[in-house]
């Protein structure tokens, strides 16, 4: 276009005439036109350039926060990736909240949003950082083909190898169930400019114990005790645990002394009962031990360590979830995953209308649940008053 341009512009000027003495002012004129001829069309292509990245841009971006696909009713893609197995008892209440939380929003499944579930089994079987990366590998490549517009991850795992590579990506994506500190997943990553305004395209809800309420709870319903003993484990999650536990019991005065210890390995975790059996003062354990080794290099898992803990466990145990009474603990207050997974699917539902997830605020897990295991109970020879167990969330009775 330029050069077209340029061949008309010498002929208007050369040809206009046959008069010599005026070429060399002609070809001032000439060398004046064809730079303000050049410095237009420049002006032009980089004013397009700038308007397409800006449209790029836009649209990425509003992929992220602004979903509009619902106008042609096409249902959104919403890929919830569990570190955890099929059925897990943390992360299975956390799924079925999440869809809760959704609906409750007024969307309906498969009409206006569809469900794909991912598990990366990093707790049972895939518990090794090099099949933890393995699955974190086959987790984006699932992502990648199947484009989904928000993605859910649950737990630590899931959010540390998959959601931290796709920052700043069109992926709207929602963490719930964060044990880790979310400003040191920034420090290898950054995705958070402040708790209250994230500024990126991640948002979600770290996992409040709560442990403070728990062990009041506890001391209340026993008429107090003197101490009372943490068990927590090495595990990338049991790391991330132990810092929870030290930043809320430093935070609040408690009504009793405690003790963390951190276990290494499964013969190791039944000695430390063992003793705590024996010791008077400690009256209640709190055994947040969800993945330990043995000798032989035989992985136990959290069903393993808590049927046994029953057995020859003589302390009421109060669990970091409450779904672990199900699995024969004694009970008190804990985690409610259920609930987290709904304020999960509430902030899912707010990007689903629009919202960026840049502009939601990071919350803690605003809920906890009474629960009671009334068999546990009985071994231990502990009644329970009729009134908490009437404000009870949930008593299991066998």
């Amino acid at each position: 276009m330029i050069q077209s341009k340029c061949s008309q512009l010498r002929d208007s000027i050369f040809n206009n005439g046959s008069n010599s003495r005026l070429h060399t002012w002609d070809a001032y004129e000439f060398t004046c036109r064809l730079g303000s001829l050049f410095f237009t069309e420049f002006l032009i292509s980089l004013l397009t350039l700038s308007l397409l990245l800006f449209l790029l841009c836009h649209v990425s971006f509003a992929g992220a926060g602004n979903i509009q696909h619902n106008e042609k009713n096409i249902p959104i893609k919403i890929l919830v990736l569990h570190s955890y197995e099929k059925n897990h008892v943390c992360g299975q209440p956390q799924h079925d909240g999440v869809i809760s939380g959704i609906e409750a929003a007024g969307f309906t499944m498969d009409t206006d949003f569809q469900i794909q579930a991912v598990f990366m089994d990093t707790k049972q079987k895939n518990n090794t950082p090099k099949l933890i990366k393995e699955q974190a590998t086959h987790a984006l490549a699932i992502i990648e083909q199947s484009a989904p517009q928000i993605l859910v991850t649950l737990d630590d795992n899931a959010f540390q190898n998959v959601a931290l590579q796709l920052v700043d990506t069109p992926i709207s994506i929602v963490f719930s169930g964060l044990n880790g500190q979310p400003e040191m997943y920034h420090g290898q990553t950054p995705f958070l400019h402040s708790r209250q305004r994230p500024g990126h395209n991640i948002t979600g809800v770290y996992e409040k114990l709560h442990i403070v309420d728990a062990l009041r709870v506890h001391y209340n319903l026993l008429g107090g005790f003197e101490k009372v003993i943490i068990f927590t484990d090495q595990s990338p999650t049991g790391r991330a645990i132990t810092k929870q536990i030290e930043l809320e019991m430093t935070a609040e005065s408690l009504p009793c002394t405690w003790e963390m210890i951190s276990i290494n390995s499964w013969e190791s975790y039944m000695k430390e009962i063992e003793a705590a059996n024996a010791n008077e003062k400690i009256k209640a354990i709190y055994p947040a031990v969800l993945l330990l080794k043995d000798q032989m290099g035989k992985t136990r898992t959290a069903k393993e360590i808590f049927k046994w803990t029953v057995q020859h466990s003589k302390k009421t145990e109060i669990p970091l979830n409450y779904a672990f009474s199900r699995m024969g603990l004694f009970g008190g207050a804990a985690v409610d995953f259920h609930a987290m997974g709904t304020q999960v699917g509430a902030m899912v539902a707010r990007i689903m209308n629009g919202t960026s997830p840049g502009d939601i605020p990071v919350e803690d897990a605003q809920k906890y649940a009474l629960v009671f295991n009334l068999k546990r109970a009985a071994q231990l020879k502990i009644s329970i008053p009729d009134d908490i167990l009437m404000a009870a969330d949930e008593v299991i009775q066998e």
